[in-house]
């Protein structure tokens, strides 16, 4: 059946909570309204008890599920924009990431934290941000960003059966956007997977979330043979997807709208550099977002990247 990922992201949860009665979600709203965006609609009904309203109070809906998770449960917590999630990175990065190291493996934290993220859709401040650095910086936690409908539903499972606890991304731009083929029946994406979404011959680009949309529209239309990789999982990142169609193509894009310090952007370029030098026909190139604040709501598509950016990048890269 052909859904949004609004529909998936319902859709697996509704299958982790028939498959494993531990499951359980808790956030703002996440009960009698749905949530913000209509993701945990209905889910209240079918589950009573195991879908919680929680106050508004973010370090303390991750610290709730830090302590389900521990005692057995897996918590799906949702915080209801990006912006949010600063109150809780005290539990995120203090004690969600770092719990089965410090108990040396007595305790786990088989948690996921979900929340919207990324620009695109003109809010207001502290609601379109691109905070992923913040959790690949951050030892011990799994970070996911799916760019469409099957992958959101598949990797939502994977993240919810995960030993460890997960940070996963969704981004709202596309949240009702595009329509894929999902199949009603139960399935996982790997974490920890790149995807090539389209082979090409002379250039690599490499994107994930949002930005791979734009991306498909500067390999359908330009001259040069381009790859594109869908990284899907940003921690762990999959480098060999990466290394092998760098060694093939000689050439390399990175695409994001987060700030351009020390984005993924910087770690995947660095990574590159280190270990493909000699594979590389010209400098790695990058097509971020720029190091302010989103400018919103009327700049805001000033700062994320485009196909006219990505495209003028890829001509850069190809005639260097």
């Amino acid at each position: 059946m052909k859904v949004n990922m609004v529909t998936a992201l319902n859709m697996a949860l509704e299958q982790e909570m028939k498959r494993n009665k531990n499951v359980i979600i808790l956030g703002e709203d996440v009960g009698r309204d749905g949530g913000v965006f209509r993701v945990t609609e209905g889910l209240l009904g079918k589950f009573p008890g195991r879908v919680i309203d929680t106050p508004l109070a973010e370090l303390g809906i991750v610290g709730v599920g830090i302590g389900m998770a521990v005692y057995g449960m897996r918590p799906v917590a949702e915080v209801q924009f990006d912006g949010f999630v600063q109150p809780a990175m005290d539990h995120i990065v203090n004690h969600m990431a770092r719990l089965r190291n410090r108990t040396r493996g007595r305790y786990t934290v088989p948690m996921v934290l979900r929340f919207p993220y990324g620009g695109g859709i003109k809010a207001l401040e502290h609601h379109s941000d691109s905070p992923e650095t913040f959790f690949v910086h951050t030892p011990g936690l799994k970070v996911i960003i799916p760019s469409g409908p099957y992958d959101a539903k598949g990797l939502l499972a994977s993240a919810i059966r995960s030993p460890d606890p997960v940070i996963f991304m969704e981004p709202k731009r596309i949240y009702r956007a595009i329509k894929e083929d999902v199949p009603e029946e139960e399935y996982t994406v790997p974490i920890g997977e790149a995807k090539v979404l389209r082979e090409g011959a002379e250039i690599t680009i490499i994107a994930y979330g949002s930005m791979i949309r734009e991306c498909i529209k500067v390999a359908e239309s330009s001259s040069y043979s381009i790859e594109i990789i869908d990284l899907r999982t940003l921690s762990p990142v999959d480098f060999a997807a990466i290394e092998k169609s760098v060694k093939k193509t000689g050439r390399a894009v990175i695409v994001h709208e987060a700030p351009r310090t020390l984005g993924m952007g910087a770690e995947i370029s660095a990574l590159i550099n280190e270990k493909l030098l000699l594979s590389l026909k010209a400098p790695v190139k990058r097509v971020t977002g720029f190091d302010i604040i989103m400018p919103l709501p009327q700049m805001e598509d000033y700062y994320l990247p485009n196909a006219e950016r990505i495209t003028a990048a890829v001509k850069e890269c190809m005639e260097f």
